[in-house]
């Protein structure tokens, strides 16, 4: 047999089936089909998204916390502090507190969608959730009421609501049913009420922070410790939170709505806004905020614990944070008088020795600028230009016949000459060589016996003997009884 066709007869086995079950399967598949399609279920209670106001579990515990609330608690109960019933009801609270958030966040969704078809600017300009259901509860379908309204100054700002005013009358939304209108007031409602049963475990967990977390309400007050014990879920879970993430527990988002900034406080949540940092001054209280959360972090792992059950370690870390308060409040130093430094100059490259000193005695000052430089006391000086006032030669002249004395050449800064120089000068002076200068006399009687020519450079010379014949010459040609040296004949 083939490969062909074993190939053949495998797809003629598999293409084998009984045609009654074919026609069979084929009826169930037209009865399915019959089956009349869902549409899209469009809930039209509130009560099919939100169960948790009429449920077992938030009937039980709110009855529970009246009961123990009419108690007094008895801190000396054996046993382990799990094993006790208020234990246990406490930490189911603070579950059941976040639950009631997200019951109110999944209710403003369901009031925002239908509320869009009325005024469908208000979820831009009210952003919070118990803000914008209360809003709609107010307003309705009047549109016109948000105008002087007190109601709406109980949990909106004056500006927040001038601008819901003037949006309200701009907007182009739709009148809505009274089906639609019972609808949402069930939804808002169920949302006020979630929110007192919330107000009632925070007061009755702030009344019992003491017992089950007494170094965190230490540091920052059972109030604002049930407040983050509720955000957080429990103290185990705000055990487990960094610092930086308690800081922010209970911040709010706000709209500017065209505003200035500079009131907006962003990243500030129950720390913030606790006693212990609003003592302090506004542009400390964000550092103060921060070493808060820092130990709100610490004492709540010591709660979770169950260690320090007195509050010796909440009390501790809060004297920290007062001393670190107390040191940033401190005035600054009185800033001390001292001397200005040394400058930092750069080393100068220089020799040190006998030629740094053979030079500054060449260059310094000499006898007579030392005496132009001195006056006498209470003596007045005669003005040497007569153009400025005071100006005078000093002890130039004063002694002796009054003249000017020439000074005496300082022999440390006299003008030296190399031994190269002196060589060519001596050898001049053997030979007699020529020189180019015609008069080396200067003005005054002074002569010079050093010249500078242009062939030669410096050079020694003889200023009398220049002199000298020059005069020969002079004697020679305007003579009275000389006559002409030569006479060239002219052709006749």
């Amino acid at each position: 047999m083939s490969l062909a066709d074993e190939l053949l007869a495998d797809l003629e086995d598999g293409a084998d089936y009984d045609e009654d079950e074919y026609v069979e399967q084929e009826g169930k598949i037209d009865e399915v089909q019959e089956v009349p399609m869902e549409t899209e279920t469009k809930s039209e209670s509130v009560r099919d998204i939100a169960k948790l106001r009429d449920s077992e579990q938030m009937n039980r515990v709110m009855s529970q916390i009246e009961t123990f609330s009419q108690k007094l608690r008895h801190d000396d109960a054996n046993g382990p502090v799990e094993a006790d019933p208020e234990y246990q009801l406490i930490v189911e609270a603070n579950n059941l507190a976040v639950e009631i958030d997200n019951e109110v966040n999944i209710i403003h969704k369901f009031v925002r969608d239908k509320y869009s078809k009325r005024f469908p600017e208000l979820e831009s300009l009210v952003p919070g959730a118990l803000e914008y259901v209360s809003t709609v509860r107010e307003l309705g379908n009047d549109l016109e009421k948000a105008k002087n309204n007190e109601t709406l100054l109980q949990f909106l700002t004056p500006a927040t609501i001038m601008v819901v005013s003037v949006t309200a009358s701009t907007t182009q939304g739709q009148k809505l049913t009274p089906e639609e209108l019972d609808m949402l007031q069930e939804g808002c409602d169920m949302s006020m009420d979630l929110n007192s049963f919330k107000m009632k475990i925070y007061e009755y967990v702030e009344s019992r922070m003491s017992f089950i977390a007494p170094n965190l309400s230490i540091i920052v007050g059972a109030s604002v410790a049930a407040k983050l014990m509720g955000v957080a879920g429990g103290l185990t879970n705000l055990s487990k939170m960094p610092a930086c993430n308690v800081l922010i527990l209970g911040s709010q988002k706000k709209t500017l709505s065209g505003f200035s900034s500079t009131n907006i406080l962003p990243h500030t949540g129950f720390i913030y806004h606790s006693d212990l940092t609003q003592s302090t001054p506004p542009d400390l209280r964000r550092k103060v905020a921060r070493m808060l959360a820092a130990k709100c972090s610490l004492a709540a792992r010591v709660d979770s614990f169950h260690q320090s059950a007195d509050g010796a370690v909440g009390r501790t870390l809060k004297e920290d944070v007062e001393k670190k308060m107390d040191k940033l409040q401190e005035p600054p130093p009185v800033k001390q008088v001292k001397p200005l430094p040394a400058p930092i100059d750069q080393a100068k490259k220089k020799r040190g020795g006998k030629r740094v000193r053979k030079m500054k005695e060449r260059y310094g000052v000499t006898e007579l600028r030392k005496q132009a430089n001195r006056m006498n006391f209470a003596e007045i000086e005669e003005d040497a230009y007569q153009d400025d006032l005071g100006f005078s030669m000093g002890q130039v002249g004063k002694s002796g016949t009054g003249r000017i004395r020439s000074a005496a050449i300082d022999e440390k800064t006299k003008v030296r000459i190399s031994k190269q120089l002196q060589k060519n000068m001596q050898k001049q002076n053997v030979w007699g060589g020529s020189t180019t200068v015609k008069k080396q006399t200067t003005v005054s009687g002074i002569s010079s016996s050093v010249a500078f020519t242009p062939l030669q450079g410096l050079e020694i010379v003889n200023p009398q003997a220049a002199e000298k014949r020059v005069n020969e010459m002079n004697a020679r040609y305007f003579s009275p009884v000389g006559g002409f040296l030569s006479v060239k004949k002219g052709s006749t």
